[in-house]
C-alpha cells in the first residue's frame, strides 16, 4: 500500500490536467429558457467566462446564432479556479519528479507541496461551481433563471475537488499513522 502512496501526486496530477483541459475546452455557462412560447437553450464559451471574450450560441425552432462577444467581464472565481488549477498542475509535477529522487529530505517537501496542491485544487474545484452568479454580478445580468455552469466544468470542478483529495490523502494518512 505504501508503495502505492507515493503515486498519489502523478495520479493527481492527471486529474488536475483533464480539469484544466476541461476548462479550456467546454463551454462555461448554459441556459434555457422559453420566450413567448419559443425554447431558447445556448451557452457561453469558456473563453467569454473567464476573460470576457469569447462565443455565445443560442438556438431557437431549429435555428443557432453564434456570435463573437468582447465587451462581457470574466467571473472572478472562475478566473481564480484557472489561476490555481495551473499552480497547482506545476506543484504536483514538482511534486511527483521530487518522489522519484531518492533523497529522503525531498520525499518530505514533496509531501508538503502535494498537500498545498490539494488545497489549491479544492479550492479551485468549489470555486467553479459557483460561476453563473458571479458572471452574473460582473456583467449586470438581473435574471439567470435557466443559467448552469457548463457540462464540462461541473467534471472538471469534481475531477479538481477529487484530484485534491488524492493530493492530499498520503499526508492525512501519514498524519494518522503518527497518532
Amino acid at each position: 500500500m505504501k508503495k502505492l502512496l507515493k503515486f498519489a501526486p502523478l495520479c493527481a496530477l492527471l486529474l488536475a490536467l483533464v480539469a484544466f483541459i476541461l476548462i479550456l475546452a467546454g463551454h462555461g455557462i448554459s441556459y434555457a429558457s422559453k420566450e413567448a412560447g419559443v425554447e431558447i437553450t445556448g451557452w457561453m464559451s469558456s473563453g467569454l467566462v473567464l476573460f470576457g471574450k469569447g462565443q455565445t450560441s443560442a438556438t431557437a425552432a431549429g435555428h443557432t446564432l453564434t456570435t463573437d462577444v468582447e465587451d462581457y467581464k470574466g467571473a472572478w472565481n472562475a478566473v481564480l479556479a484557472f489561476i490555481l488549477v495551473i499552480v497547482a498542475l506545476v506543484a504536483l509535477l514538482l511534486s511527483s519528479l521530487m518522489v522519484f529522487v531518492k533523497v529522503k529530505a525531498l520525499e518530505k517537501f514533496s509531501g508538503l507541496i502535494a498537500l498545498v496542491a490539494a488545497g489549491l485544487l479544492l479550492v479551485a474545484g468549489i470555486f467553479l461551481f459557483f460561476t453563473v452568479p458571479a458572471f452574473a454580478a460582473a456583467n449586470d445580468m438581473k435574471n439567470t433563471d435557466g443559467y448552469a455552469v457548463g457540462g464540462a466544468w461541473v467534471v472538471a470542478a469534481i475531477l479538481a475537488i477529487l484530484g485534491g483529495l488524492v493530493s492530499a490523502f498520503p499526508a492525512v494518512l501519514a498524519l494518522v499513522e503518527k497518532k
